[in-house]
């Protein structure tokens, strides 16, 4: 299957400069109308023991979906799974592994930003100089593939 570009640079050297007018027209009308939506994000609610049933009382009651569950409560796919599949969020224990999950990230982030530095990056390992830098593998042609090329 040939790509746009391929396309275009046929056309080019057939000489179609009608054709490559036109597709540069429908170019510039669907930029004109394409626009990027901010990705769908649910400002989530705090979990508590009392939202966590309720995940559960319409997990049991309706056919809802996970996902239906979480629009409808305003929360994360992620945290209606972790409820029906662990019952995490059941109790307000805070000796509960959810809770100290919680306050380990929170204290965390609170040194984080008291020390004012950077968060450390993993460092690339560099490859050895025995072996020389690395090539991916050439992927195979597919023959029987059909390109521009064989119907000029």
């Amino acid at each position: 299957m040939a790509t746009l570009k391929q396309f275009e640079e046929a056309l080019r050297a057939q000489g179609m400069n009608m054709a490559l007018a036109i597709l540069e027209k429908m170019r510039k009308e669907e930029k004109k109308t394409r626009s990027i939506a901010p990705a769908r994000r649910v400002a989530g609610r705090k979990m508590t023991p009392e939202l966590a049933r309720k995940i559960l009382e319409l997990h049991s009651t309706t056919d809802m979906t996970q996902q239906e569950i979480a629009f409808q409560l305003g929360i994360n796919q992620g945290r209606v799974n972790e409820v029906v599949k662990r019952g995490k969020w059941l109790t307000e224990d805070p000796q509960s592994a959810e809770a100290q999950a919680r306050d380990k990230a929170k204290a965390r982030m609170k040194r984080m930003r008291s020390e004012d530095t950077p968060i450390p990056r993993k460092q690339p390992m560099a490859a050895s100089a025995e072996e020389g830098p690395r090539r991916p593998k050439p992927k195979p042609r597919n023959t029987a593939q059909l390109s521009i090329d064989d119907f000029l």
